[in-house]
């Protein structure tokens, strides 16, 4: 931009102008008024030295009065010469010998000393005044005229000057404003009347107006920024006319998610089913944001790799599947390959599931890479996972309290067993004692040892068993989870065997639920307990496995077997074993192995809620 076109620049120019125009006057106002400084007082006393010289005249034709109070000729004389003398006098005077006032000033002051004064000092007191001293005061009077009036014309010259350089000023700086106005109305006030009507019009949503300033100066400079302003605010409304409709369409797709997440967190936390439950609405939530599959997956403490519990997408069928009917995430191995995953370009989101303090799972979401993921599907995503924590945080405690529950309820039937029916058993055999200290002779001898030993048998055997139920409902998982449980147990026996103890163990974390963990736990001790105490078995090894929908439990020993073939009748391990299993819904069988040994095997399907639906369990 040129310097000299700028409007800041020219503004300042004016008003330096103006500035410099008032300095001006003022200075030289100021030099003009000290020059004339004094000149009233040097007037005054000019106009006392005429009334002097006449009062000298006076003194001198007029007889003294001899009274003493009036001063002496001479020293009047004396006083005289000090006024022509006086300061305030000849600080009017210049100082240039050739200037007019000095040379009047001389010659008042020649007029004195030669004519005057002489002719007053040779004058006898009180006698009549000669024409010749007469002609002489008049001559010196002139002289001191024309000084006083001399005094006055520069005086009155000065002043004349003055109003000359006030009355230039006031004309200059009219006119400079003037030019400042003219200048300001052309080159800022039309420009800005523009420049505030496309304001106005960008306002209203008008972009045709343009303000087409030409020049190099600051406006002309913020007119061009303003059309191309209004040209790039054409095309950019254009664009974000656009982007509101995407906008829009994003927030009708949330709004849709955020009413099915409303809708599956009620189905969530009222059934308590985590598969059946979830995969639809999260395959819902897949179409509407244009993202999946979705896995979930579940962590425990004491597991090192986490579980996946739930997923949207899969060629094949999970195997915590229970439901063989149900293929609501299976897909064709087509359609999984255009899935977004890392072999075609696929991005991951992950997810924590958790609660203030525990970690309960993770979220994994795919997504395209080339669409991305907007924030406001992250949120949603991640509102869900929220959900998701508070629902499996909320089974899991309802599975503490029922395991809780359970271990109480077992507590006081094995006190009340105990208590009543363990006594009544002891008072019992002590009576079978005491029948059998009596000497009983003769032919019922025979018939009442044998009522005796039948007793004795049988009173054993209720004995016997009724310590097997307190052991039973003693018995409590205070360990995190079946798998734990399982291997304190595989612990246990294998210090009893004398060798370590296989496990195979398959199970999905909460599988079952606590009252099937604990019959189960108790099946695999009965089994381990018969092997290490009755088998005589080197090798035992134990086997749980999930066979969706079924658990398989083995327990495979290679002791001596079963006497007489399989199936033992009337053993009354089995027999608790078996009503085991019926509370279970399932079947205990046993059988000697072609290999040697003994095989126990438990088959069942889970009724437990946490992961999949009763019915697909009963199914």
């Amino acid at each position: 931009m040129n310097s000299r076109k700028s409007l800041v620049n020219r503004i300042a120019i004016v008003v330096g102008a103006i500035v410099l125009t008032a300095v001006v006057s003022m200075g030289v106002t100021l030099a003009v008024s000290k020059s004339i400084e004094g000149n009233a007082t040097a007037i005054n006393l000019a106009g006392a030295l005429r009334m002097g010289a006449f009062h000298m005249l006076s003194r001198a034709a007029t007889t003294p009065s001899g009274n003493g109070s009036e001063p002496s000729f001479s020293k009047l004389l004396d006083q005289y010469a000090g006024q022509l003398s006086d300061p305030a006098l000849t600080r009017a005077i210049p100082k240039q010998n050739d200037h007019p006032l000095s040379q009047q000033y001389q010659d008042i002051l020649a007029a004195w000393q030669q004519n005057l004064k002489p002719a007053l000092t040779g004058h006898e007191i009180g006698t009549a005044i000669d024409p010749a001293m007469l002609d002489a005061a008049s001559h010196y009077v002139q002289q001191v005229d024309a000084l006083v009036k001399m005094l006055e014309q520069r005086t009155e010259a000065r002043i004349d000057l003055l109003h000359l350089i006030q009355v230039i000023s006031l004309t200059f700086s009219i006119l400079i404003v003037f030019a400042l106005f003219i200048d300001l109305k052309n080159r800022v006030l039309r420009p800005l009347r523009k420049l505030v009507g496309i304001a106005v019009a960008v306002g209203e949503k008008d972009f045709s107006q343009k303000a087409d300033l030409r020049g190099s100066d600051e406006l002309a400079h913020l007119g061009q920024a303003f059309d191309q302003m209004t040209s790039d605010l054409a095309l950019t409304y254009q664009e974000l006319e656009q982007r509101v409709m995407v906008k829009t369409e994003e927030l009708e797709r949330s709004h849709a998610a955020l009413e099915l997440l409303h809708s599956s967190s009620r189905n969530l936390f009222a059934n308590h089913d985590l598969c059946n439950g979830a995969v639809p609405m999260l395959q819902e939530l897949e179409q509407l944001l244009g993202i999946g599959p979705i896995h979930l997956y579940l962590h425990d403490r004491e597991s090192s790799e986490p579980v996946r519990a739930v997923t949207t997408a899969t060629r094949e069928r999970p195997f915590y599947c229970r439901d063989h009917h149900c293929n609501a995430c299976l897909v064709t191995p087509e359609q999984y390959d255009t899935m977004p995953v890392e072999e075609n370009d696929g991005r991951r989101l992950l997810l924590p599931i958790r609660t203030p303090g525990m970690l309960l799972g993770t979220l994994e979401i795919w997504y395209p890479a080339d669409k991305g993921l907007s924030d406001t599907a992250r949120r949603l995503l991640e509102t869900l996972s929220d959900q998701l924590a508070t629902a499996i945080f909320l089974e899991r405690q309802i599975t503490e309290e029922q395991q809780m529950t359970l271990a109480e309820e077992r507590t006081v039937i094995a006190r009340e067993l105990h208590d009543s029916l363990a006594q009544s058993l002891s008072y019992l055999k002590m009576q079978v004692a005491r029948l059998r200290r009596l000497e009983i002779d003769g032919e019922q001898k025979e018939a009442h040892d044998a009522i005796l030993d039948e007793l004795s048998t049988g009173l054993n055997s209720a004995y016997r068993q009724l310590r097997e139920l307190l052991a039973t409902f003693r018995l409590k998982l205070d360990t995190p989870d079946l798998s734990t449980a399982l291997n304190k147990t595989i612990d246990e026996f294998s210090e009893r065997l004398g060798k370590p103890i296989e496990l195979h163990y398959n199970l999905p974390q909460q599988t079952l639920s606590p009252n099937e963990e604990i019959h189960t736990l108790q099946i695999v001790r009965e089994g381990l307990a018969n092997a290490v105490k009755h088998a005589e078995a080197t090798d035992i090894s134990v086997e749980v496995l999930f066979e969706s929908p079924r658990v398989r439990v083995r327990i495979l020993d290679n002791g001596k077997g079963l006497p007489g073939g399989d199936q033992p009748v009337n053993h009354y391990g089995l027999i608790i074993m078996e009503d085991r299993a019926r509370t279970l819904g399932g079947q205990v069988k046993v059988r000697n192995r072609d290999e040697g040994g003994v095989e126990v095997t438990l088959i069942f399907v889970p009724k437990s809620r946490n992961l999949i639906s009763t019915e697909a369990s009963s199914a």
